[in-house]
């Protein structure tokens, strides 16, 4: 078999199997009332995926590398943008005072350095 035949039964089965799995979660909760523990559990399911997408991205510097410390201008921008995020409740007012922040730390750190 060719590598381009392997590569295109791969994308498919992996696609089939990804709809197929979310197909039987709605078709499996269309018919059948969602318990309530579950419907509590899954409201946390974006936060916490965000979470795991984004605290990595912050907290390490490099591959098993953390910086937790005012030297680490991305977690300086977070914790920023976060007590603006708490504060005003404003997607682009977070986004904008976190990009600040960020640029202003990296300038300040290489003008100190």
């Amino acid at each position: 078999m060719s590598s381009t035949i392997a590569w295109w039964t791969v994308i498919i089965a992996v696609g089939m199997l990804n709809f197929l799995s979310r197909l039987s979660f709605i078709a499996v909760f269309a018919r059948v009332e969602m318990p309530s523990s579950v419907a509590r559990a899954l409201r946390f399911v974006p936060a916490a995926m965000l979470t795991a997408i984004v605290v990595p991205a912050v907290v390490f510097v490099a591959p098993g590398a953390l910086a937790f410390s005012y030297t680490n201008p991305k977690l300086v921008a977070a914790l920023t943008a976060a007590v603006v995020a708490w504060r005003t409740n404003n997607a682009t007012a977070t986004m904008a005072t976190g990009m600040v922040a960020l640029w202003l730390v990296q300038w300040l750190l290489r003008a100190a350095g």
